[in-house]
């Protein structure tokens, strides 16, 4: 075994995303995505990532630096993403669908970059509507559905804990209605590959596919787990919210929900604050509040193949440095 990983467990700080064929990789060295092209060949390429609290100290700060860290992570993510399309060729395999050429060429000839941008950026706002619909609005509407049925049995504080409930049952069979797609199967595959590698690092065992595929594919610092951290904390603050304020989840339904939109900055905030946490300790409270976004992984990480775990190693090792304890979670 190589020197460098002999005697040697710890909380890394590496972490990373799964990607159309490939992954990307975060860690003391910078950022890296590995894809696997066309040919077969694994391309890695380090990325520029900017973090705004080096210039501005401030949102550096514990809470704000969650809110931060969430915006900044989502837009590089999408970046890398759309990195990972192009290298892998899946843009070649659009242009060769007769019907999408057809519909890329009249945009293109028709309406222009700028306007293909526009599109995008409305397709985003939609994205984000739905969601609020989705996650927000719906529950809402149906715990008050509910309680009308019941003739307003259930009071504030029950209404907002059923709310609760119902978004996590709309977040898992959403998961598991995109999990059913071929693609985003893969991508959980490539998932899988990526928490299978940082374990192995982690473990003090050398980067092989062999060692790579004896690790558990379940992370605790892993972004499912950060989703229903966040669901559980936005529990806690709408309950403190009603309490504080007795009538006002009962006043509007549009209003609840604006409140809860308001409040999003500080329940991403909370909720990074804890994976922090979980990825520095292990402790009964760790596990207790992580399980439920670890048994989700089950369903967002698949079991890797030998060449999913190849371009996980590839894009890890670009970002770790000679020094394993540099690697660590400080």
């Amino acid at each position: 075994m190589d020197k460098k990983f002999e005697q040697m467990k710890h909380k890394t700080s590496v972490g990373g995303q799964a990607l159309i064929e490939g992954i990307m990789m975060r860690g003391p060295k910078g950022a890296a995505v590995s894809v696997r092209v066309p040919d077969g060949s694994i391309s890695t390429e380090m990325m520029e990532f900017k973090q705004v609290k080096d210039k501005i100290k401030f949102l550096g700060w514990p809470v704000i630096r969650g809110v931060v860290s969430f915006i900044e992570t989502l837009l590089f993510g999408y970046k890398c993403l759309m990195y990972s399309a192009e290298k892998s060729g899946m843009e070649d395999l659009g242009e060769a669908d007769e019907n999408s050429s057809k519909l890329d060429k009249w945009l293109n000839d028709h309406m222009g970059p700028k306007m293909m941008n526009v599109i995008t950026v409305i397709a985003s706002v939609l994205g984000v509507g739905l969601a609020i619909v989705l996650f927000m609005y719906l529950p809402s509407l149906a715990v008050d559905g509910v309680n009308a049925l019941v003739k307003g049995v259930l009071n504030e504080q029950l209404r907002i804990f059923f709310e609760g409930i119902i978004r996590i049952i709309i977040f898992i069979a959403y998961m598991m209605l995109v999990s059913l797609m071929k693609d985003i199967k893969r991508t959980f595959m490539y998932h899988g590959a990526e928490h299978k590698t940082i374990f192995c690092y982690e473990n003090g065992l050398e980067l092989t596919v062999e060692n790579v595929k004896k690790q558990s594919r379940f992370h605790p610092r892993c972004g499912t787990s950060f989703m229903f951290v966040m669901i559980f904390i936005s529990i806690i603050i709408s309950l403190l919210i009603s309490l504080l304020f007795p009538g006002l989840r009962s006043s509007s339904r549009i209003l609840w929900v604006l409140i809860k939109l308001l409040v999003m900055p500080v329940v991403m905030g909370l909720g990074y604050e804890f994976i922090r946490y979980a990825g520095k300790h292990e402790n009964a409270f760790v596990k207790i509040v992580s399980a439920p976004g670890l048994w989700m992984q089950r369903i967002t990480t698949k079991e890797p193949d030998d060449g999913m775990m190849e371009v996980a190693i590839e894009a890890f090792k670009a970002v770790i440095t000679e020094n394993p304890e540099d690697d660590a979670v400080r």
